[in-house]
């Protein structure tokens, strides 16, 4: 995604309407709350009435955490990232993702909002309990932890300096992605998938350049 200038204040308007505006906005808070049930009751459900084993739940929770990051790299680079020809299909891109890319510090919307996000988190439920049935119910709140971390560790990229020493590499590889390389990068929670499909950094050739790195450091 090309645009003549990033914009690290302010937020893009999506629509005209108020209302939908102030749909597209939320507060990690309020995304973890609206799923924290889910996570918790899901795998007491598993246990609980359909019999499963603490372990069986432990492994199958996990299994639903990895495969949430095959799909957040999934999702970035062939959702977020497709190129539409028509001006309909850009401006869809553009409420969905590119906004992000022209206004990356907007911290509104670093979270998929709540409406859409119940309802794809309700489709990919529905997805996962066609195919697996019963043994979908400890796998979907993994899934969805996988989404809530992701969405936090997003957050705190974009709107703080990097809390932990270690996410220093991932801080520094989605800032690439925004500033230098929206073709490459994808992973945001993990560079795994990145890996795997060639579409890593090749980070003995990224220098840091320090004083670009001050002006990228958030400022209140």
């Amino acid at each position: 995604m090309n645009f003549e200038k990033i914009h690290n204040k302010g937020q893009a308007k999506l629509f005209q309407s108020q209302y939908l505006e102030y749909l597209t906005k939320t507060h990690p808070l309020v995304i973890w709350g609206m799923y924290m049930p889910v996570l918790i009751l899901m795998p007491y459900y598993a246990v609980e009435t359909i019999e499963f084993s603490g372990l069986q739940v432990v492994l199958i929770f996990l299994g639903g955490m990895f495969f949430w990051t095959f799909t957040e790299y999934i999702l970035h680079r062939f959702a977020f990232h497709y190129h539409p020809e028509t001006e309909r299909g850009k401006r869809i891109n553009y409420v969905l993702h590119g906004n992000h890319h022209e206004y990356p510090r907007d911290k509104q919307r670093l979270f998929m909002p709540a409406a859409p996000s119940l309802i794809i988190a309700s489709a990919f439920f529905l997805l996962f309990y066609l195919i697996m049935g019963k043994y979908a119910f400890p796998f979907f709140p993994g899934f969805m932890l996988g989404y809530l971390i992701y969405g936090s560790m997003h957050y705190a990229i974009h709107a703080w300096n990097p809390p932990f020493k270690w996410m220093k590499g991932l801080w520094r590889n989605h800032h690439l992605h925004h500033y230098k390389h929206g073709d490459l990068g994808f992973g945001v929670s993990s560079t795994l998938w990145d890996h795997v499909f060639g579409t890593m950094y090749d980070l003995k050739n990224e220098k840091e350049d320090k004083e670009k790195v001050k002006e990228l450091m958030y400022q209140k």
